[in-house]
């Protein structure tokens, strides 16, 4: 069971996995950052106590962490307890979700574990911007996408942010590197896939007409402006476009990632979900 423990000083030393989390050295993709995952949030917090990630410790007002108390019994990590104003100074910002817990990494996955039973994966290449990627992360969860694959130049998954924006489901969604780009993508169409690049390029087709008939489907998306290299589209088995109305060419990448996955009936695996703000 957690240890619930009151905390009145934002120097205390026992806070410091929690503290400044808005510098630079705090990023786990940073060099000298610490490489400790951080959620945001009694959903988020939720989700990392239900994870893999060994949870190192929670800060929280006391309501927030009392709400937490149900999944908290089955925890042996401290729970630390303060006022919002002390847990401001402590972490360097106004925390208006009211609670933090952070975590260490667990060893990422093999690709081949979960790349063997995927029909359907995301293939990212230089999505550099942590809430476009924390977003995408939630986009593939609510729509059932098997994995993620990250190719060069692509953001930590794990960062604050991304987390934060991803709701905590980049805790379940599993992702690994896609080694050596783009020669990687040889093997995912060696492993049964059809690599659909999306792209708004004037020679591509119709997402729709292209997926017809393809049992396994890798969806590659770019970078916000300047999209996939030509390198990653020449290895794709397709270019391909959401048709959209006239004078717009492109969508968030993000978005273009959640229309694509519902164009392909990734969600149609799942039902009896529900939607959830937040």
């Amino acid at each position: 069971m957690a240890q619930v423990i009151e905390v009145g000083d934002p120097a205390d030393p026992r806070l410091d996995d929690f503290r400044d989390l808005s510098t630079a050295d705090r990023r786990p993709d940073r060099p000298g950052g610490r490489g400790l995952v951080i959620a945001e949030g009694v959903v988020v917090v939720e989700r990392l106590l239900a994870s893999p990630y060994p949870v190192r410790a929670l800060l929280g007002v006391r309501r927030r962490v009392e709400a937490l108390a149900p999944l908290l019994e089955r925890h042996d990590v401290p729970a630390y307890v303060a006022t919002a104003e002390v847990m401001a100074e402590a972490v360097g910002f106004h925390l208006n979700r009211g609670v933090l817990a952070c975590a260490d990494r667990a060893p990422a996955p093999d690709p081949l574990d979960f790349v063997a039973h995927a029909r359907t994966l995301a293939v990212l290449e230089g999505v550099g911007d942590h809430e476009n990627l924390g977003a995408l992360f939630r986009n593939a969860a609510a729509l059932g996408v098997d994995g993620v694959l990250l190719g060069p130049g692509c953001s930590d998954p794990l960062y604050r942010r991304s987390v934060r924006v991803s709701m905590g489901h980049v805790l379940a969604v599993p992702f690994a590197p896609l080694e050596p780009w783009p020669d990687g993508l040889k093997w995912l169409r060696d492993s049964g896939f059809s690599i659909l690049a999306l792209t708004p390029r004037a020679d591509s087709v119709p997402l729709s007409e292209a997926a017809r008939g393809c049992e396994r489907v890798a969806v590659l998306l770019g970078s916000e402006g300047p999209g996939l290299t030509s390198d990653a589209i020449a290895a794709a088995d397709h270019a391909v476009r959401i048709p959209m109305a006239r004078g717009v060419d492109s969508l968030n990448v993000a978005t273009a990632a959640a229309v694509a996955f519902y164009a392909l009936g990734v969600g149609e695996r799942e039902t009896g979900g529900t939607t959830r703000q937040g």
